[in-house]
């Protein structure tokens, strides 16, 4: 899954644009999620579902217009391994580290602010002003361009693992700074570019192993399982252990 966040202040044309880019990546047959960075109370207290919430891990809304599963992520990790599309894009999650951004401003002094060195373009409202750059950074206007802006994001959006496991040598933060400045790519990260015999997910979360772990694992595995009537070689192994 690659993703882009589009981050900015109020009033700075964030949801014009992301609306205009999901439209676009779905014409071209892209399955597209949205996430949205929200500073009010989505559950209000005293309500129906804030009640169940209280007491169960998950709750699932059936409504007239729409479905809805309320759930509370333990991290940021979690949450967007909830969602499953060729595409996520991100409105808000101005702190996110490990994706690249685009930043929807009012004024110059937006893209100073918020430039942290994951910017890939400027748009929302400044883009309407007739400027083609900002400090560097192409400006696409969503509302005239858009095709233009999902062109851009279709070609540069990633998504790191967020776990800062050291392999690459980097946290997950520095290597999308160099990713998005031209000096690293997606191959340069160990996690994604490599196929690992084995894989070990915690809470959806995949824990880091090197080559000589992996090759332990395997082989303590198979050793245990292969007097097991019903053991074959060559087949795949799935092992789920519940800590409760």
């Amino acid at each position: 899954m690659r993703a882009v966040a589009f981050v900015g202040f109020k009033k700075s044309g964030k949801t014009t644009t992301v609306e205009a880019v999901a439209r676009v990546l779905k014409e071209r047959g892209y399955r597209v999620a949205i996430a949205k960075s929200m500073h009010a109370s989505f559950d209000r207290e005293g309500t129906d579902t804030w009640r169940f919430s209280r007491v169960a891990d998950s709750v699932v809304v059936r409504a007239n217009d729409t479905d809805a599963l309320l759930f509370r992520a333990k991290d940021i990790n979690a949450l967007f391994s909830m969602v499953n599309a060729d595409f996520l894009l991100l409105e808000g999650f101005k702190s996110v580290q490990h994706v690249p951004k685009v930043i929807c401003a009012r004024n110059e002094e937006d893209v100073r602010e918020l430039n942290d060195g994951l910017a890939i373009a400027v748009s929302g409202v400044i883009a309407g002003r007739g400027m083609e750059e900002i400090y560097g950074l192409p400006v696409i206007d969503a509302t005239k361009e858009p095709e233009k802006l999902a062109d851009l994001v279709e070609k540069r959006a990633f998504m790191l693992p967020n776990i800062d496991c050291g392999m690459c040598g980097f946290k997950c933060s520095e290597m999308a700074r160099m990713i998005v400045a031209g000096e690293k790519t997606l191959k340069d990260c160990v996690i994604l570019s490599s196929k690992p015999k084995v894989t070990v997910k915690i809470d959806g979360q995949v824990l880091p192993m090197k080559d000589w772990v992996q090759e332990l694992v395997e082989k303590t595995i198979k050793g245990m399982l292969s007097s097991m009537k019903g053991y074959r070689e060559g087949r795949k192994i799935e092992i789920v252990i519940r800590d409760d």
